[in-house]
């Protein structure tokens, strides 16, 4: 065993020493020690839901996945989910404990994507979530005045919600719910809520899916429902500086920013805390009416299908 490698928790780990990837000087050691060092807090938030996990390689492209490999060891917890786009069966991990957030550590998965509903009821999300999502460059500012339309939107309703960086350039704001609603009426409000924020100032905040309808304002997606998944709070981001998504009182939240919550500067600002749970509101009903205005308006991906086609079919007649 070189000085690269060495055993924790029965998981042998390897290769240390050598870069993580080509987008920053962080090496696989510093990797896998910050997730060992937070494994508790994020093991919270991941724990019992199917896990998707975006793996970096020296000298390749990042990649998503949601598979298992054939050499998964057998004490990785598995949930088999059935994924209509491909007509398979997928073998999702379940990252549980300690152990498992090793190995995927050591297989160089940097980003933790679970799902918002649990493997015992798939059908049911627990949380709420509207991802804010600025405009290419710096626009975190941004993401943040949206972010707090977001906030009244929600108190208008009756709701309240906890709020994190991403990790990369946008917010994230989660809305704990109770098991009393369907996928389908929970992603019925959380188009709704979108609307309600966009309508408070639409020179900010837009929920137009489509980019090039955006003029250059941050996208309030509704679309992290169902069988979504959102980078969990604590994971690191595949970003130069290798930053993590990150809690923050809504009260701080214009004083932060993504740079100030790292791999190298997260352990510290936790020290023994779970901000994340700390700060999360108790789960909440949604109001009927909330959903029924939801239901009015169209689905953000059917509703651009339509619209591309349509475009296209202009340009074509057009020429």
């Amino acid at each position: 065993m070189t000085t690269a490698d060495e055993t924790r928790d029965g998981v042998a780990l390897t290769n240390l020493d050598q870069p993580l990837s080509d987008r920053d000087d962080a090496t696989k050691r510093d990797l896998v020690d910050y997730l060992d060092a937070v494994h508790d807090r994020i093991l919270a938030h991941l724990r019992g839901r199917p896990l998707s996990v975006i793996r970096v390689r020296p000298g390749q492209p990042p990649f998503m996945q949601k598979n298992l490999p054939r050499y998964t060891p057998d004490w990785v917890r598995r949930a088999p989910v059935w994924a209509e786009a491909s007509h398979r069966e997928i073998s999702y991990a379940l990252c549980d404990d300690r152990r498992t957030l090793l190995w995927f550590a050591n297989q160089r998965a940097v980003e933790y994507h679970p799902t918002l509903a649990t493997s015992a009821d798939l059908h049911r999300p627990t949380h709420l979530v509207l991802d804010l999502d600025p405009p290419e460059g710096d626009g975190f500012r941004a993401a943040v005045g949206a972010a707090l339309l977001v906030r009244q939107a929600l108190a208008d309703a009756g709701l309240a919600g906890a709020v994190k960086t991403s990790g990369a350039k946008g917010v994230h704001v989660f809305v704990p719910v109770t098991d009393e609603p369907t996928a389908e009426e929970l992603a019925a409000a959380t188009r709704a809520l979108a609307v309600r924020a966009e309508r408070l100032d639409p020179a900010l905040a837009t929920t137009a899916y489509i980019k090039e309808d955006r003029g250059g304002r941050v996208f309030v997606d509704a679309t992290r429902a169902g069988g979504a998944t959102v980078a969990a709070a604590y994971s690191p981001r595949l970003r130069p500086g290798m930053p993590v998504s990150f809690p923050v009182d809504w009260a701080d939240l214009t004083a932060v920013t993504p740079a100030d919550f790292t791999i190298r500067t997260a352990p510290a600002l936790l020290a023994d805390g779970d901000p994340w749970a700390a700060l999360m509101p108790a789960p909440q009903s949604l109001p009927a009416d909330l959903i029924a205005e939801g239901r009015t308006i169209p689905v953000a991906r059917v509703q651009a299908m339509h619209e591309g086609k349509r475009r296209a079919r202009a340009r074509r007649e057009a020429g």
